[in-house]
């Protein structure tokens, strides 16, 4: 049986700071770490509702970017979509 794994509040703080003040997923700083995924989201869960407000918010260069990425997004998903419906098609013509 596994023993249950118990933290510093010290370290808890540590990492979620990681997470907060990096640009790193959650997943990629509790590997880092090596701690379990949900474990460090928990935390900065709790830290977000902690501290509402704390952490920066976007300034107007950065909104730009967002809207660009999220147009980008949103056109490369249409792009898929469209080749995954060429490839079953020509996927269906090549088996008749």
């Amino acid at each position: 049986m596994m023993k249950k794994r118990v933290y510093t509040s010290e370290f808890r703080g540590e990492a979620v700071k990681m997470v907060l003040a990096s640009s790193k997923p959650v997943a990629v700083v509790a590997r880092e770490l090596g701690i379990n995924e949900g474990t460090l989201a928990n935390w900065v869960n709790k830290h977000r509702h902690a501290h509402p407000g704390a952490e920066q918010p976007l300034d107007v260069s950065e909104r730009s970017r967002l809207k660009e990425l999220e147009n980008e997004a949103r056109e490369l998903r249409m792009e898929r979509d469209f080749l995954k419906k060429a490839a079953a098609f020509f996927a269906k013509n090549q088996l008749s």
